[in-house]
């Protein structure tokens, strides 16, 4: 398991099965580098993570740059140059991610990877990542009023990325060397999950984004902005409906290549299929 330092590793052990056959660690550090040791995994699976950052773009907190994000959290509805600037961070990301795996990875082993991605085409879609502009209005207002300050709001911004399948391809056609795509299939977000209402709605983004926004404002504001939040949700209810929502969610299948030699077995692509299809 793999994450923030931060989280509580703890609590996540004790609920493990306790007659289980395999064995567990927890490793610190960030997944867009190296975490083992040379050919030791055969099977590798990243679940929801990959939208994120391993950090912001610099030059969106710099106010002499014409990628500067002042008074918005998030690339949406943002100058080109804010969007390019995330772009960018995310394809080093990705590729650092797939170089360190492709390294520890045996010949022949497998990666499944499954992420959101956007397919906004039409003015009358819902941008997924449009929930964030509203959550930067709150903290805009709440910067009015001076519970924070404006100098708070305008270096903060989300780590968080919808890419387009198209921008995945391209990352992995740039690791062809490395990988071969053994399966790619968009599954659409609608029919995966039934996105909740009202303040179950409001309290699903808390859990994802309290702990960023706790560390950039402290945690006194939190209860504020989401109470905010919620009177916001009210006044946009399209913002939750996943009818209108262009998200959808990729998976891939990634067969590492015969790059070193290596004893280990391979794994067995038709049960990972099997899994996948049932």
């Amino acid at each position: 398991f793999n994450d923030q330092v931060s989280n509580d590793f703890n609590t996540l052990f004790k609920n493990l099965p306790q007659q289980r056959i395999y064995y567990a660690t927890a490793v610190p550090g960030s997944f867009c580098g190296r975490l083992f040791p040379k050919q030791t995994l055969h099977l590798v699976h990243s679940s929801a993570a990959l939208c994120w950052l391993s950090k912001l773009p610099n030059e969106i907190t710099d106010s002499d740059s014409s990628a500067c994000n002042k008074g918005r959290i998030h690339y949406t509805d943002a100058p080109k140059e804010v969007a390019d600037a995330y772009a960018t961070q995310y394809s080093k990301d990705m590729g650092n991610f797939l170089h360190a795996r492709a390294q520890e990875l045996v010949e022949n082993g497998l990666m499944l990877l499954q992420f959101p991605v956007s397919n906004v085409l039409l003015d009358s879609d819902v941008d997924p990542a449009k929930v964030f502009e509203l959550i930067g209005t709150c903290l805009v207002d709440m910067a009015k009023v001076g519970v924070i300050s404006e100098e708070k709001v305008d270096s903060f911004n989300v780590p968080l990325i919808y890419p387009s399948v198209k921008a995945v391809k391209e990352i992995l056609r740039g690791c062809d060397e490395c990988f071969s795509i053994e399966w790619m299939e968009i599954l659409e977000f609608k029919n995966m999950v039934s996105l909740p209402i009202g303040q179950i709605f409001v309290s699903w983004f808390r859990a994802a984004l309290q702990g960023t926004i706790e560390k950039h404002f402290g945690a006194k504001i939190v209860d504020k902005l989401f109470e905010r939040f919620a009177e916001k949700v009210k006044e946009f209810p399209d913002i939750m409906n996943t009818d209108k929502l262009k998200l959808d969610v990729l998976f891939v299948l990634l067969r590492r290549k015969n790059k070193f030699s290596t004893s280990n077995s391979p794994v067995p692509l038709n049960i990972c299929h099997k899994m996948y299809k049932t």
